[in-house]
Formats: structure tokens, C-alpha cells, sequence
């Protein structure tokens, strides 16, 4: 049986399992920019505790979700 034989069989028998087939493209963690909005973002991060204020108006205006 040839790889694209097995391939198939696999997938058949996964979708007879209900599942289907998805791709999903994700950020390369090798690439110097990501590196660098990593670095960005933990920056922002790092400087909410300095805004605790933002964060109580968030708490004040949100509304549970499913606890009704």
C-alpha cells in the first residue's frame, strides 16, 4: 500500500469516527519578528499592574456570563 493509499484509508476512517480534516496556521516562533512582538507584548503585560484602575472599570461594567 503507498503512502497516499494509507493517507487516504486514515482519513476515511476518520471521518467515518466524525471527525474532519482542519488546517490552522500558527505565528513561526523562529522568526525574529515574532521574537520581537513577543518581547512587545510582555512589555504590556508587565505595565497593567500600573493601571489597576482600567482593570476595576472592566470588573464594574461586566456582566457573568452563564451565572444567571
Amino acid at each position: 500500500m503507498s503512502v497516499n493509499d494509507r493517507v487516504r484509508e486514515h482519513r476515511r476512517r476518520m471521518r467515518e469516527a466524525g471527525f474532519r480534516p482542519i488546517q490552522v496556521w500558527v505565528p513561526d516562533t523562529r522568526s525574529k519578528t515574532f521574537a520581537e512582538e513577543a518581547k512587545r507584548q510582555s512589555a504590556i503585560v508587565a505595565e497593567s499592574d500600573r493601571h489597576s484602575d482600567i482593570h476595576e472599570w472592566i470588573e464594574a461594567v461586566s456582566v457573568p456570563w452563564g451565572d444567571e
